[in-house]
Order: structure tokens, then C-alpha cells, then sequence
């Protein structure tokens, strides 16, 4: 049976010293997404010590550390992503990145070193019956390392019955949990909008048919479908990020380009929003005389957490910080994350663990090159897991 939750903490307390060395570490020697061969070599190492077996190259870089006891046919899955992100890191710290250009600015360096310290605990001292499967993913910012290591065989080579993960939150006191039941994180879709009109002199704009114009008034024209489209109790956002296009105050180009950002927490609004974006495009371009050419791109999907699992990992939590220290059902991110897509094949829960409050350490956005992930979370990170894990293969 599962020890009392002050036990897992104080172990993990014991030895958190090990695992912040290991943080920062990985910290140190940050790698972008497919390339974490360094973290994969030290995270195959510490496993393969700790007796698990382990499978390399799922997702190129990512791998997997499977630990089976007793007789239990039940199989759980918990995943920690391990990339880094093209940030030039600004913290000052003495463990700062060693590879200019590059960061550990979301937080993968703590979330690995979370689950490192769980799989050494689980591997000498857990008390379980079943399979466990420790999931080291690549590959998570915005380049869907979870679907390449689901296309290369992930749960028909290590099936699990439920998975779960975790990130870290700034902004909220660290330490304390936040679960969110149903839709907790919404799709990201991508649209390219080229406009191609007729150049000429900026002198002479009647003989040109002018794409900035066009591109002017397509941007106000999508602001529409968040404001009379969707429905306003439903979250929809439409981001114009950038609009390129000419080079000098006397011409008018011949093309524009507008990138945008297109999120949402349902997938019906997910598809209306698509539906309404290249509607607007090509009939303002048209009204304008240019031509669009539309490519838009599917990203992450709404990730959502199941009811039953999300309950039991909440349960974890009141059991493991007590309840004034656990969100039960905090909002919706407008942030994605493609363990969505593993929460498509298989039931789960996706939760958050306070970084910090805004104005205190931890408390720098995520992104940022002033990031850092506050150590103070690897034990508490890492006895949620064991106590989890030990929970669930009774």
C-alpha cells in the first residue's frame, strides 16, 4: 500500500539536493526540440541504473523506462517533456545556459528532473503491482513530439491504461496544485494569407491594386469573428502577429503577408473559426481586387482532461499538500501543449504546479528570458508522482 504523503515528502526532501543538481544540469546544457541527445543520454542512464528498461529513439530522442511488479495488469503512463527553446537566456544565474541562442525557458529542465527523482524512489522503494511507464518526451514546442513518438509505436509497445503530466505555473504560489476537469487547453492553429495585387508608384494608386489596403482591412474585418461569430460565453482567439509587406513610402508593393494565430477551447468553435477566417480573407481581398492564397496550418489540439482520472489525480493532490494548497478546478489556459494529443488516444490528466507568485522567484512567465523553474517544486513535483504512481497500481 502507498506511505502516508508526509513520507514521500520528506524522502524527496532528503534528496533534493541530487535532483537540483541534476536540474540544473540539463539547465546548463539546454537542447531544442529532436535534438535532447545529452538529456537523453542522462536520463537513460539514471534509469538503466536504477534497473528499469529502457527504450530509446521514440520520437528520434525520446525514450521510455518501464517498471513492472507483481501480478497487476493495470499500466499507467506519466510523461515529462525534456526541450529546450531558441531563447538568449537573461537570468544571471550561475548555472545559466551554456549554448548562446538557447534555454530551458518553459521549464522542461524541472519537469524531467520531477520525474527523475519519482523514478528513483518508485525503482527502490515503491510498493506497487503493475507496469509503470516513465515517458520522456521530446520535441514539445510546437514541433509534436508526442505524436512522433505515438506514430512510432508508444502505446501498442507500452500500453497504458491512463497517462498523466505536469508543468510548472508562474503566477501561481509555488507549490500548490491546479486541476481542471474537461477542456484545459486550447488549440493552436496557424494561417499564412498571402495577397497579391498589382504594384506601381505611390503616386499613382490608381493603377495598382494595393495589398496593404487589403491586408488593413482584413485585420479589422477577423476581429469580427470573436466578437459576432462565436459565441461569447466560448473562448476564440484571433491573433494578427505580423504583416510584411513593402520597403519604401513611394511604392506600393505588389504583395502582403499576414501571419496569424487562431486558439480555442471547443473543437467546434476550433472549426468555426477556420470556417469564418478564410470566408473573411477571400471576400475582402476580392472587394479590394487582389488575390489571396490561404494556407492554414492544424496545430495542437484542445487538450482535455477526463473526469475520472482528473478526480483521482486531484485526490492525490488534497492527500499530498492538503486542500489549501490545491486549485480543484482553476480556468481554462489559452496556452496548447501537444500532450493533448496523447489525452486524444488514452484517458488522462493534464495539471499545473504553482512556480511562483507574480513578483517573487519563480514568478517570471514562462517564454521569457528571465525564466527560471523554481527548484523548491522537485520535491514536492516528484512525491505527487510516486505518490500517484504507487496510488494507482494497487
Amino acid at each position: 500500500m502507498p506511505q502516508s504523503a508526509q513520507h514521500y515528502l520528506e524522502y524527496m526532501r532528503r534528496h533534493a539536493a541530487e535532483f537540483v543538481t541534476v536540474r540544473q544540469q540539463i539547465h546548463q546544457n539546454p537542447e531544442l526540440g529532436f535534438e535532447e541527445f545529452g538529456t537523453s543520454d542522462l536520463v537513460a542512464e539514471r534509469l538503466a541504473a536504477w534497473g528499469y528498461e529502457v527504450e530509446r529513439g521514440l520520437g528520434v530522442t525520446g525514450l521510455v523506462g518501464r517498471l513492472r511488479r507483481g501480478s497487476g495488469t493495470r499500466a499507467i503512463g506519466i510523461r515529462a517533456d525534456m526541450d529546450a527553446l531558441p531563447i538568449e537566456e537573461k537570468t544571471g544565474l550561475a548555472y545559466r545556459s551554456g549554448r548562446p541562442g538557447i534555454m530551458h525557458a518553459c521549464g522542461h529542465d524541472g519537469h524531467t528532473a520531477m520525474l527523475l527523482g519519482a523514478a528513483k524512489y518508485l525503482a527502490q522503494h515503491g510498493e506497487f503491482s503493475g507496469t509503470l511507464n516513465l515517458i520522456f518526451q521530446p520535441a514539445e514546442e510546437g514541433m509534436g513530439g508526442a505524436v512522433k513518438m505515438m506514430e512510432d509505436g508508444l502505446f501498442e509497445r507500452f500500453p497504458c491504461d491512463a497517462v498523466y503530466a505536469m508543468h510548472n505555473s508562474p503566477g501561481r504560489r509555488q507549490g500548490t496544485l491546479m486541476f481542471r476537469e474537461g477542456a484545459a487547453m486550447a488549440s493552436s492553429d496557424y494561417a499564412t494569407v498571402t495577397l497579391t495585387g498589382v504594384g506601381g508608384h505611390g503616386a499613382m494608386p490608381h493603377r495598382t491594386a494595393d495589398p496593404i489596403v487589403a491586408a488593413s482591412s482584413i485585420v479589422m474585418a477577423l476581429q469580427t469573428i470573436v466578437s459576432r461569430n462565436a459565441d461569447p460565453q466560448e473562448m476564440s482567439i484571433v491573433t494578427v502577429g505580423a504583416i510584411h509587406s513593402g520597403k519604401a513610402n513611394n511604392v506600393i508593393p505588389e504583395t502582403a503577408v499576414l501571419e496569424i494565430s487562431v486558439r480555442s477551447l471547443d473543437r467546434e468553435v476550433r472549426a468555426l473559426l477556420e470556417k469564418r477566417l478564410k470566408a473573411i480573407v477571400t471576400a475582402q481581398a476580392e472587394s479590394f481586387g487582389v488575390k489571396a492564397h490561404i494556407d492554414y496550418r492544424k496545430g495542437y489540439a484542445v487538450l482535455v482532461n477526463t473526469t475520472e482520472e482528473t478526480e483521482f489525480a486531484r485526490r492525490i493532490g488534497y492527500e499530498l499538500v492538503g486542500a489549501a494548497h490545491v486549485e480543484p478546478q482553476g480556468p481554462a489556459v489559452t496556452g496548447s501543449e501537444d500532450f493533448a494529443f496523447m489525452l486524444e488516444k488514452k484517458p488522462g490528466c493534464y495539471l499545473f504546479i504553482g512556480n511562483g507568485a507574480h513578483g517573487e522567484h519563480g514568478g517570471c512567465m514562462v517564454h521569457n528570458p528571465g525564466y527560471d523553474f523554481n527548484d523548491g517544486n522537485l520535491p514536492i513535483g516528484a512525491a505527487y508522482w510516486a505518490l500517484l504512481a504507487e496510488s494507482y497500481l494497487q
